[in-house]
């Protein structure tokens, strides 16, 4: 099972969380069966790239990401994509993240924030 965070650089599993999906500067991607940690750089819509976040996260192969916003446009592509959207508050680390979802701490986001 592959999750994703969006966080604010390049610190893996100490890196802490982005406040919005779309904007992060890197995605940290954890496998939990074998461990690996992959960060990737923004090269979204939001970088000017030509790749919305939510679909560079499906080409990763991603089964859940946990944020903290998100725009409404990125959860619908991510349910198309069958990719699973949890909240996390506060200022937490990938690491913590992870932890809290293992012990089922996370609820499945409800709505999502509007972009300017």
């Amino acid at each position: 099972m592959k999750i994703c965070v969006p966080t604010a650089g390049e610190g893996g599993l100490r890196d802490t969380i982005s406040e919005h999906f779309g904007r992060a500067s890197t995605f940290t991607i954890v496998n939990l069966d074998s461990g690996e940690v992959k960060i990737i750089k923004n090269q979204s819509a939001h970088a000017k790239s030509s790749l919305r976040p939510p679909e560079l996260i499906a080409r990763e192969g991603v089964d859940t990401v946990i944020c903290k916003g998100i725009g409404v446009k990125a959860i619908e592509i991510l349910r198309r994509e069958g990719i699973d959207i949890l909240t996390v508050d506060g200022n937490r680390t990938v690491e913590e993240a992870i932890e809290m979802f293992k012990k089922g701490k996370l609820s499945e986001v409800s709505t999502g924030c509007k972009e300017p």
